[in-house]
């Protein structure tokens, strides 16, 4: 039978093979083809390589491959090629800036064809294009290298690691914790975790959570540290590695400790403060109820400290305070509480008590105590305290009750003649709320502002002329009226209101005389009382410039009357401010000259303006012989030294006379005119 089938159109077996290698070297990604020797003629390349270096697969054929990739290439590409032509296979990565000017890179492979033993006929190219692998590999590195160079800049301890193991760490991971990193890479990072947080540490970063998390970690020298810790996921093309920041919490928890301390304790003495007594007095006679034991409240005041403070000056009132809180723990027992209530008051709980004895023996151990002399700026000191005691249950069963109570006698010993002891009594308590009754009234007529100011003239002694007024506060009672400086000041500065109170008379003063100057009148100098208290607890110098600026007066018309305490100790402080409030503008005086007792070379150490003599050696005068020759002193010494002398409490014409013949330069008293309120003192001008 004839074959019909048309052998014409099946291609034969090599053209097959040849269109089925095309296909395939045309539908893979990579670049192809094949150079033959000797000239490293294209044989073939695929659609890719053709069109990759700007030619079709018929036009590069035959082509040398310097004229198929161009100069610029060639001469990039050529030592590699004369490497695959000794027979190397050569592997080389380059950019490859396209016909359209796009810069790609490409990894090139050079395969050397070996026809026969020695005999080299060809070589074939195969090219990858990585641009998009290169970059994502480069952005890697580039990370790398700037997480590289802020883990070297930072101070914060870093740590890298893959699944728990150490891969990486910066300079400051060593500092924290001292090891070197050859020390650590390698090792579990959980093997630095002390073992009780072990666990939170394990969960934390099998979790992935990312959020700040506490824990301690062990130092190499066996110490623990406190750390915040904060682990980041970071991924990369093998595996993913934790990245965990470590913050050294050390100064944090010492500084919350300090806090905590400070809360519940005296920052001078550090011995508990009321409200860690109160918390403690809780538990004291909760313990002493279920034993049906007893316990006593020591209150502890010292006797005169406001003199200490005064003369001597803070620093020496604190060397004093913390010394006495020594003596006192010294005088109890362990199982005892020593508070301090602030200022100079101390309380002594005394647990498990047998008799009121044990009690009373303590506080007579407690004054013989202070009967030593202290030391103070190389000075010796006595002190005494005065000791009220409460009982418990007897007298009370709150610790404010047993408190409250001691108070009371403490009050009571320091009426018997200080320096003693005294048991609670009942009645006692009624000086103690007198006492809470006075400060809370001062604090209400403090936030009211309840006080007027009385200005008392002085006058020139030569011709009565008007020289200046001062100012003296009174406090507006709500029961008593008008209440004179001499029953409240001391007590504000005993209670820490002095200052307030201070700020006050200074404002108002200034603002008084200024509006008389502008209705024409009064023209002269204000002068103004600070305490010894005030001067070292304010800024006066600032306080003083604000206060003139505020109201509109001349420096020049506020003079500043300090006590000769002042005056006495820490020299430089004192100077300096008084500098400054000269410099300022401001007068100086010294009020109740003659009364204090240390040296008088403070006189020439600082710049005063007037020595007031205390009335106490005028009110005498004529009569006594005494009085007169201290006040003739006081007035020569004045004259030698070009300071003004001012006497106070003038109430007779004898005395003027008397003044006015030893050349006294001003007076003020009841002669010239008692103080007055700002509407009489305005129609004593008028007149």
């Amino acid at each position: 039978m004839p074959d019909t089938t048309n052998h014409a159109q099946t291609p034969p077996p090599s053209e097959h093979h040849d269109a089925l290698l095309r296909l395939i070297a045309d539908s893979v990604p990579a670049l192809m083809a094949y150079f033959d020797l000797p000239g490293l003629r294209c044989r073939f390349a695929n659609q890719g390589y053709a069109a990759f270096n700007g030619h079709s697969v018929e036009s590069i054929l035959g082509l040398t491959v310097r004229e198929a990739i161009g100069e610029r290439a060639w001469r990039a590409i050529e030592p590699h090629v004369e490497r695959c032509m000794q027979g190397e296979r050569v592997k080389y990565v380059r950019e490859q800036t396209l016909p359209k000017g796009e810069v790609r890179v490409i990894e090139v492979n050079l395969i050397p064809h070996v026809s026969g033993p020695g005999q080299l006929a060809g070589a074939f190219v195969l090219i990858t294009d990585i641009t998009e692998r290169w970059r994502a590999e480069n952005a890697v590195r580039q990370s790398e290298e700037r997480m590289r160079k802020f883990a070297e800049a930072t101070d914060e301890a870093i740590v890298f690691h893959r699944n728990g193991i150490i891969i990486d760490g910066n300079e400051a991971l060593q500092r924290l914790t001292g090891y070197t990193l050859p020390e650590v890479l390698g090792l579990s990072i959980f093997s630095f975790i002390t073992p009780e947080w072990r666990p939170v540490a394990l969960e934390y970063t099998r979790s992935g959570r990312e959020d700040p998390y506490e824990v301690t970690i062990t130092h190499k020298d066996g110490r623990t540290i406190a750390v915040e810790a904060v682990g980041k996921t970071m991924p990369m093309r093998h595996a993913d590695y934790r990245i965990v920041v470590l913050h050294d919490l050390t100064a944090r928890k010492k500084a919350q400790e300090r806090e905590a301390f400070i809360a519940l304790h005296d920052p001078l003495t550090h011995l508990p403060n009321r409200h860690h007594l109160m918390e403690q007095f809780d538990l004291l006679l909760a313990q002493a109820n279920r034993r049906q034991g007893r316990c006593a409240v020591l209150f502890i005041d010292l006797d005169h400290f406001k003199t200490i403070n005064d003369s001597l000056g803070h620093h020496a009132g604190d060397q004093l305070l913390c010394e006495v809180a020594a003596r006192i723990k010294q005088c109890v027992r362990d199982t005892d509480v020593v508070a301090r209530l602030g200022g100079d008051q101390f309380v002594a709980v005394l647990t498990d008590i047998h008799t009121p004895d044990d009690a009373a023996l303590v506080a007579d151990k407690l004054l013989h105590a202070m009967q030593g002399a202290f030391t103070l700026d190389h000075q010796p000191i006595t002190m005494s305290p005065s000791i009220g005691i409460s009982l418990f249950p007897d007298d009370g069963g709150t610790g404010e009750v047993l408190l409250r109570c001691a108070d009371a006698a403490m009050y009571h010993a320091k009426e018997s003649g200080r320096g003693n002891r005294q048991f609670f009594q009942p009645g006692m308590d009624g000086r103690a709320m007198e006492v809470l009754q006075q400060e809370r009234l001062l604090r209400e007529a403090i936030a009211a502002q309840a006080f007027v100011l009385h200005y008392q003239p002085q006058v020139r002694l030569a011709d009565g002329s008007l020289q200046g007024f001062e100012a003296l506060v009174r406090w507006q009672h709500p029961l008593r009226g008008l209440v004179g400086p001499d029953e409240f000041i001391g007590f504000a500065e005993s209670r820490g209101l002095i200052a307030p109170i201070g700020r006050w008379v200074l404002h108002e003063a200034c603002r008084q005389l200024k509006a008389w100057q502008d209705e024409g009148l009064a023209l002269v100098p204000m002068a103004v009382n600070l305490s010894a208290l005030e001067f070292r607890q304010r800024n006066l110098v600032a306080e003083v410039a604000a206060m003139l600026h505020a109201t509109g007066l001349e420096p020049r018309f506020l003079e500043i009357e300090l006590t000769e305490s002042v005056l006495m100790h820490q020299t430089g402080p004192v100077l300096d401010t008084l500098n400054d409030l000269k410099a300022l503008g401001v007068g100086v005086s010294v009020d109740d000259f003659g009364t204090g007792y240390s040296s008088l070379s403070y006189l020439k150490r600082y710049p005063i303006d007037k020595l007031k003599i205390d009335r106490s050696f005028v009110m005498d005068t004529p009569g006594d012989a005494d009085d007169v020759a201290i006040v003739t002193a006081i007035i020569q010494m004045g004259h030698s030294l070009q300071l003004k002398t001012v006497a106070e409490g003038v109430e007779t014409a004898a005395q003027m006379a008397l003044l006015r013949q030893l050349g006294c330069d001003l007076a003020q008293g009841y002669l010239v005119s008692e103080p007055m309120d700002a509407q009489a003192a305005l129609r004593w001008l008028q007149k």
